[in-house]
């Protein structure tokens, strides 16, 4: 299993997962000429996806669905509540599969299971992917890890996981008073020492890759994720490869088999 963070932020989310001849994308946040584009920088064209998996309908985790999906005739898999509230923004898509929120469903030989979490829309996701012998979990734009979160990431080999802010740059910063009680709310976005929190507890497993994404430009510093991580991994992370995902450019592509 391969995978390739093309970007993560507020301004634009889109993840490339593949593993045998199956490629996908997890969200489709940016404009379609710039996923085209940021595919191609990863040596992959729209056209070779299987499908695009959507968590839930913000438009940086939406905005270039409706076209790549119209342009490459890319399937669209959403549950309904994320398909009924994002239709005005959507279009007409080449084609839709829904799916159900906690009920795994098979796609190109990718095991896919789409499980809750707490984000102020309708019906948002995180998901699983597994091939068989690799497990990659997704998990950003959620307020809180619950039970059930911290369930679903446990075993994952690779984990793309939301370290939007820092509180005191947050509560310093010049978002007003609303928003940032949203940002900090059940419903909104994890806090660095949140994503740390949960990588102490599911460390000392088989993880080997995390991804901090949905880095805040305005309430985060790279290096304030990183050093929040790796304090939450202490010795028992010291073989997990900590990577922060950033607005304007991929990732490298991170290749499972050649850890």
């Amino acid at each position: 299993m391969k995978f390739c963070v093309l970007g993560s932020g507020s301004r634009g989310n889109a993840t490339l997962v593949e593993s045998g001849g199956t490629a996908l994308l997890i969200d489709a946040g940016f404009s379609g000429v710039e996923i085209r584009r940021r595919l191609g920088l990863a040596g992959r064209q729209p056209e070779k996806l299987a499908a695009i998996l959507v968590t839930h309908e913000h438009n940086d985790h939406i905005s270039g669905v409706g076209v790549l999906s119209r342009q490459a005739r890319v399937p669209v898999h959403a549950n309904p509540a994320t398909l009924a509230a994002a239709a005005g923004k959507l279009g007409t898509l080449f084609a839709i599969r829904e799916f159900s929120t906690g009920e795994g469903f098979e796609l190109g030989g990718l095991q896919i299971h789409p499980f809750a979490i707490s984000h102020d829309t309708a019906d948002p996701v995180g998901f699983i992917i597994s091939d068989g012998d690799f497990r990659l979990g997704y998990c950003t734009d959620t307020g809180r890890i619950t039970r059930l979160i911290e369930h679903h990431l446990r075993q994952c080999h690779a984990l793309i996981l939301e370290s939007n802010h820092d509180p005191r740059m947050l509560r310093e910063g010049p978002y007003p008073l609303r928003l940032q009680q949203r940002v900090l709310s059940g419903q909104g976005h994890l806090a660095n020492e949140d994503a740390g929190s949960l990588l102490n507890r599911l460390a000392g497993g088989v993880l080997q890759y995390v991804v901090l994404a949905h880095l805040s430009e305005i309430n985060n510093l790279p290096e304030l994720a990183l050093r929040a991580a790796r304090n939450g991994l202490g010795e028992k992370g010291v073989h997990i490869e900590i990577v922060p995902a950033c607005q304007g450019a991929p990732c490298r592509l991170i290749d499972l088999r050649r850890k």
